[in-house]
């Protein structure tokens, strides 16, 4: 690292010599929820997550990302997409600014005294495109594919927002940290375990945003919306960005069949996605690094944000729907793409750490120069103090892994076990011409969402060579021990009906 000679006044000297008030971690707030959802007290957890959204945190982006995800396991879809908006809303501000401007936006690059943590948050690239996503969800599960829909078509839009204003902010951050004459880049990290960011998982990710849960979801959505056309281009991204899964590349190679008159007749087109786990948390990590000065080398610890991979991942290979084992497919892992988003961070993180370090280095030297050693020690102890820990805001109720089985079943009520261990089984009743099964599973909970159903079942007696009834057009599904939800705010009518498990 190097720095340029930096001006001090005595106001920036006592600044940075003031110390820093602790305050709570993001982990601290959240952990608790956390732990009793997964012990099955859903409500209990989301009680806690709004107990902290009051007041001044009332629009927090990052705790109503969190209330709005625990309320989805919960199954209040509608209060979840509530707190969802409010997030949007902040996203969407991130969004116009991102695109009309950007330089707004970068003049966060510039470090602050106190740490990243004290800049506003933004949210991960990632939770942006979840957000829309998990907003698309709620909608399936209450029966409005019209309006999951025009979030699917907000995603496609935000993911090219995103990557249009990263290419600019990179090349802003440069430019900062030339002005300050402090070098970029992570080699001089020593210390730094850069194992966890060049994992060959996370060096096969295409970037640190788009993922393949929200290309199949919009896949499968433009299907049921009889849009075979903007359907195929979803199940394509899906294998794009997760390459040779067969589950995946059946929905891409098996839509012709599906959307036309050869469609098999008297089943149902089922779609399990199963969540498993919690997406992981950053550490924060000090490294002591030197910083020259007028007056030779000081030594200053800064706090770096570390992701470590688990070794204990979830994995589900199969699930069991009766006396069928269906296949799954891993399309999405939180944790690589947590690792992913903050390998691209780094640079920046570091550049902001090396401005910070410059600034409380010069301060301590004059100190050192004008006051004597005591009061360098004591500027020493202070200048230690100023620096909290790493930024570990992140949106931690999202699945740390994401699985999706597919098959074509008969209506009917089945037995279906998640996860592979006995006597772990869910009860569900399939029926209408599509279906989506939601699934949350921890390692001593399972979650079952409410089953999605759109139109009728194509009857086995139905002419050969008559077009398959459409989404559109279909009749309701069959209501047997169904409970229909009400559509949310602005739904059209699909003949969908959300039926309530136990």
């Amino acid at each position: 690292m190097r720095i340029s000679n930096f001006a001090v006044t005595p106001l920036v000297a006592a600044l940075v010599l003031t110390g820093c008030v602790t305050t709570p971690t993001h982990e601290s707030k959240v952990a608790a929820s956390l732990a009793v959802a997964k012990t099955g007290q859903i409500e209990e957890a989301i009680q806690q997550v709004e107990a902290q959204t009051q007041g001044k945190n009332e629009n927090d982006l990052l705790l109503n990302l969190e209330k709005g995800e625990l309320m989805r396991i919960g199954k209040r879809y509608q209060d979840s997409l509530n707190a969802l908006n409010v997030a949007d809303t902040k996203v969407k501000e991130w969004e116009e600014n991102a695109k009309s401007n950007p330089q707004k936006l970068m003049a966060q690059i510039g470090a602050t005294l106190m740490g990243d943590a004290s800049r506003d948050y933004e949210g991960q690239d990632y939770e942006k495109v979840m957000l829309t996503i998990r907003m698309a969800m709620n909608r399936i599960n209450l029966g409005d594919l019209d309006t999951a829909r025009v979030d699917i078509k907000r995603t496609h839009e935000r993911e090219a927002v995103i990557a249009e204003f990263r290419s600019k902010e990179t090349v802003a951050a440069e430019e900062e940290a030339k002005s300050k004459g402090v070098s970029t880049g992570n080699k001089e990290l020593n210390g730094y375990p850069v194992e966890t960011l060049n994992d060959p998982e996370v060096l096969k990710l295409k970037n640190g945003y788009q993922n393949a849960l929200s290309h199949y979801l919009s896949g499968f959505v433009y299907e049921a919306l009889n849009e075979p056309g903007l359907a195929a281009p979803g199940y394509r991204k899906a294998i794009e960005l997760r390459p040779e899964l067969p589950v995946l590349e059946e929905g891409l190679k098996g839509l012709d069949q599906r959307t036309s008159f050869r469609r098999k007749k008297g089943v149902t087109d089922v779609l399990f996605v199963v969540e498993a786990g919690n997406s992981p948390a950053r550490q924060s990590k000090k490294l002591t690094l030197p910083i020259p000065t007028g007056r030779g080398l000081i030594t200053m610890s800064l706090a770096f944000p570390v992701i470590y991979p688990d070794k204990d991942a979830p994995q589900i290979n199969t699930i069991q729907v009766g006396n069928q084992s269906l296949p799954t497919a891993l399309i999405t892992d939180f944790n690589v793409m947590a690792r992913r988003a903050l390998k691209d961070e780094l640079p920046g993180i570091y550049t902001r750490a090396a401005i910070r370090a410059a600034v409380k280095g010069v301060a301590q030297d004059q100190i050192n120069k004008n006051f004597g050693a005591l009061a360098g020690l004591a500027a020493n102890i202070a200048v230690a103090a100023t620096e909290s820990n790493a930024d570990d805001r992140m949106w931690r109720s999202l699945p740390e892994r994401v699985f999706v089985a597919r098959a074509f079943l008969p209506p009917g009520d089945y037995d279906v076990n998640f996860t592979g261990r006995p006597g772990e089984t869910s009860k569900i009743s399939v029926d209408g011409r599509y279906m989506v099964v939601p699934v949350r599973l921890y390692q001593n909970k399972t979650y079952l969402g409410d089953l999605a159903k759109f139109g009728t079942v194509t009857p086995v007696a139905q002419v050969e060579d008559k077009p398959a009834t459409t989404a559109h057009d279909a009749k309701p599904a069959a209501k047997k021990n169904a409970v229909k939800t009400k559509p949310a705010q602005g739904a059209t009518n699909t003949g969908a009906t959300a039926v309530k498990t136990n």
